[in-house]
């Protein structure tokens, strides 16, 4: 992804500005993600093919998660290193969640469909972090 595709995407050229924004964004999606998953466990879990209790666990560990990089978003200069965290974790949910659905989930349509793609939304913010926290390095230099 190129600075200007980035700059773009994130409406600044301010590279610590598209970081904090980067994170914020993922914050309040894994954050409405655990909403949903907290409050509707069992109509959700019936669509999507999956079992309320595990639906539960999960919205919990995204809330404790979303309010976490939620946090880190706040702060005015995101240390590197959670930055990284909040990368490498969402780089291990995506290939966790693509492995069990491949190993032992036996979700619904809708849920494998799901699966996919919030894998592939999660993968897309450890993209763009990375990607904000290089530009960001690489400015202070």
């Amino acid at each position: 992804m190129s600075a200007i595709q980035l700059a773009a995407l994130a409406r600044t050229s301010e590279p610590q500005s598209m970081l904090r924004r980067f994170l914020a964004l993922d914050a309040v999606v894994t954050g409405a993600n655990a909403l949903v998953y907290l409050a509707l466990p069992g109509p959700l879990g019936r669509i999507l093919g999956v079992g309320s209790t595990l639906l539960l666990a999960l919205g919990a560990f995204l809330a404790a998660y979303a309010a976490a990089v939620g946090l880190l978003a706040s702060r005015r200069h995101p240390p590197a290193f959670g930055v990284r965290a909040v990368v490498e974790a969402n780089l291990a949910w995506t290939v966790v969640s693509l492995v069990a659905l491949a190993l032992w989930l036996t979700p619904s349509t809708a849920g494998a469909v799901w699966t996919v793609l919030q894998a592939l939304t999660v993968a897309g913010f450890a993209v763009l972090q990375h990607t904000a926290l290089k530009a960001r390095q690489d400015s202070s230099d």
